[in-house]
């Protein structure tokens, strides 16, 4: 998958959860992508602000920093 903040280690993930595409992602939510991504590695700290609001901001084309604090 291209898109703006989808680097090879989420893009690995997300596959790993059966989210291909943006429209994958868009079905699931990225809450919900995220909640499945940490349920996969319970063993590992997967930081909320890096992934959750990385997928979030793929589908709005925007780099997540510049997320606007209400979508946060």
């Amino acid at each position: 998958m291209k898109a703006k903040n989808i680097g090879i280690a989420i893009a690995k993930k997300l596959n790993e959860i059966g989210v291909f595409t943006l429209a994958d992602l868009a079905e699931m939510t990225p809450k919900i992508a995220y909640q499945k991504i940490c349920d996969k590695y319970p063993e590992k700290t997967i930081p909320k602000c890096y992934y959750l609001y990385s997928l979030q901001g793929a589908l709005l084309d925007l780099d997540w920093r510049e997320l606007r604090n209400e979508i946060k």
